[in-house]
């Protein structure tokens, strides 16, 4: 004859065995490459049903101060994308800009903003690769893109990766760095923008897409103007034992007494984002000038800041056995 369990007790274990139970299902999902994508990229969790990033204005920009547009990439995708004039430009040259028509342009090649951007010789300009989740114009982005463009003369052209917001295609890591190399390509041969004048900044997942298509251009003797990653990571692998998401709910910490279980489960990661790698084979392969600026808060909750200790080291370690003329590497916490 069973006994009753008290309900007190029957509570209990309820509280234990359900949080339990869905941290199973989480983990069981997460080791699936569909459902493993949606979770690192979060693509399709954005604001895209009642923001139109097509109107930038409703985000304190001036009237087509950002013009929406999109590129194509090889493998045949859309990337959406804005750019952003900096502000003292804008105002210089506010007449022709408020003449061009608002919203998405279907050729920015044709827009007084890509003719001040193409036809100085001195511009700047800031490739901006955004975090994982949401679209070009969610939580702070904008924030970042003002104190970029507000006081500065940068331009500064941001993109929305491949299934993010307005982008067709799936994220992936290869499809990602490819959608950034297609943003590099469009800068240096259609705006005419030399690399000496371009700037690379990611946050967070940005940080990986720029080391990255960083990589990718030393490897062919491309130099830029300087590399700066924010809230960067050494790998996904190492970066999933400490996470937590929302700074709350762990995903592999649970495991860190357990080293063979949390090397088993690496296995089954799809898309690796060997970041510190990475940044080391560009100090490799960079036989000139390279600028780095690496930034983190300490009390950063999502990705903590001893990742970007790992960055920094992978990079110094490396200048031990590489010639540069001019290597400056800045690492920056606040």
């Amino acid at each position: 004859m069973s006994i009753p369990l008290h309900p007190a007790l029957r509570t209990a274990i309820w509280a234990v065995a359900a949080p339990l139970g869905l941290y199973c299902v989480f983990l069981g999902l997460g080791m699936t490459p569909f459902f493993q994508r949606h979770f690192l990229y979060a693509h399709k969790i954005n604001t895209l049903l009642w923001t139109d990033v097509n109107k930038p204005q409703q985000w304190g920009f001036a009237r087509n101060q950002v013009t929406p547009f999109s590129l194509k990439t090889p493998d045949g995708e859309s990337i959406y994308a804005w750019h952003i004039l900096p502000l003292p430009l804008y105002l210089q040259n506010e007449a022709s800009i408020e003449s061009q028509n608002p919203g998405f342009s279907e050729d920015f090649t044709k827009t007084e903003s890509f003719r001040l951007l193409r036809e100085d010789p001195e511009s700047r300009l800031v490739l901006y690769f955004h975090g994982n989740a949401g679209h070009i114009a969610q939580a702070i982005r904008p924030d970042s893109y003002h104190s970029l463009t507000d006081t500065s003369s940068y331009h500064v052209i941001a993109i929305d990766y491949r299934g993010f917001g307005h982008s067709t295609g799936v994220p992936s890591e290869a499809g990602v760095i490819q959608d950034a190399s297609t943003l590099v390509e469009w800068a240096i041969n259609v705006a005419g923008i030399p690399s000496s004048r371009i700037q690379l900044l990611g946050q967070s997942l940005g940080t990986a897409v720029v080391s990255g298509v960083a990589e990718k251009y030393a490897l062919q003797g491309v130099e830029f103007a300087g590399i700066t990653l924010v809230a960067g990571f050494s790998d996904l692998a190492n970066l999933l034992v400490g996470y937590r998401i929302a700074g709350i709910f762990p995903v592999l910490a649970p495991f860190r007494i357990w080293p063979w279980l949390v090397r088993y489960l690496h296995r089954f990661i799809v898309d690796k984002w060997h970041s510190a790698d990475r940044l080391a084979n560009i100090v490799r392969h960079t036989k000139t000038r390279l600028r780095i600026n690496l930034i983190h808060a300490k009390d950063d909750r999502d990705i903590p800041w001893i990742e970007d200790n790992k960055l920094f080291r992978a990079a110094a370690q490396e200048t031990v056995t590489t010639t540069l003329w001019d290597m400056r590497l800045w690492p920056l916490a606040s």
